[in-house]
């Protein structure tokens, strides 16, 4: 429950250009260490469930949602939604943006799954804006992870990747499935926007449900946040967010000097491991924990302690 304590004491929109109004929020202490949350999906929206993450007496929590979702306009499930400047390196943008737009002159960053590839892109670009990086459900967005999630979690999930994979045309389903889908998700016919939508939400419930207690994502009930997310998921996934294949690895020394923790799951075979371990590896700063029994996401209390603890030490440093 919000109290009056974690509600944001500002928040507006800001101009980002190309039409695109980005919606922002401060929580926290004004006078504390500032921190910016980049949320997942992509197009999940900054939801106030990242606050807990926060000491809010200690913090000035930054929380703004990414291009098309959320608050900010245009919606991306609009009839007439253009994704064309809708790419990684815009958001990476609208970040810095809105950092010099605040008056912050450096931001712990938190963030996951898709977050977490837009993190490492946004630090590697701006290193010097960046005081800590603090990620759980580590992604980087590689052809091959891509391909692996849309394609290869088929062997774990046969019957369920089938009826993924069977939405698409049949002359399409050898191809790039995300952009198929998104081709789907944009037809003019409703009823197509509307079976796509649904059938690659229920992919997403499918292939994150690796461990015990997963409970389906109620917001895929809203058929609104359905297309709305699977356009920009799929949209992303397509072109393996506009990122050079290796370029975040390739470029994670640049992170040199800034502490971080990643922290993400064995069971989470949707975004599997070695992700992390890899990024662990080529950022002499990183502290990574891999959690046994975790899977997608911060379901495990073991997750999110992890990850409170990190932004808790980091919040005098």
């Amino acid at each position: 429950m919000e109290t009056p304590a974690t509600q944001p004491y500002d928040q507006g929109m800001l101009d980002v250009g190309d039409g695109q109004l980005v919606y922002w929020e401060v929580c926290g202490n004004p006078e504390g260490k500032p921190a910016v949350v980049l949320h997942g999906g992509p197009g999940s929206g900054a939801g106030a469930f990242w606050r807990r993450f926060f000491d809010l007496a200690k913090y000035r929590v930054v929380l703004f949602d990414q291009r098309g979702c959320g608050r900010s306009t245009p919606d991306a499930a609009g009839p007439d939604a253009d994704l064309s400047t809708n790419t990684t390196w815009h958001l990476v943008a609208d970040i810095e943006r809105l950092r010099v737009h605040l008056g912050v002159d450096k931001w712990l960053v938190l963030g996951a799954s898709w977050g977490a590839t837009l993190a490492f892109a946004y630090a590697e670009q701006h290193p010097s804006a960046v005081s800590e990086i603090v990620l759980f459900s580590v992604t980087s967005t590689t052809p091959r992870e891509v391909e692996w999630i849309t394609r290869d979690m088929g062997r774990i999930f046969p019957e369920e990747w089938r009826r993924f994979r069977d939405v698409v045309p049949a002359e399409e389903r050898d191809g790039n499935l995300a952009l198929a889908y998104s081709r789907l998700l944009h037809d003019p016919d409703p009823a197509v926007r509307d079976r796509a939508a649904r059938a690659w939400c229920e992919w997403e419930d499918t292939h994150v449900s690796t461990y015990q207690g997963y409970k389906p994502d109620p917001r895929y009930d809203d058929p609104v946040f359905r297309l709305r997310f699977a356009r920009l998921v799929s949209h992303y996934w397509g072109h393996a967010g506009w990122i050079e294949d290796g370029a975040l690895l390739r470029d994670a020394g640049k992170l040199a000097g800034i502490p971080g923790v990643l922290v993400t799951g064995r069971l989470d075979i949707s975004s599997p491991p070695d992700t992390a371990w890899e990024l662990a590896q080529a950022w002499p700063d990183a502290e990574l924990h891999i959690v046994g029994d975790a899977g997608h996401g911060a379901g495990k209390s073991s997750v999110s302690e992890l990850v409170t603890a990190a932004i808790d030490r980091f919040a005098s440093s």
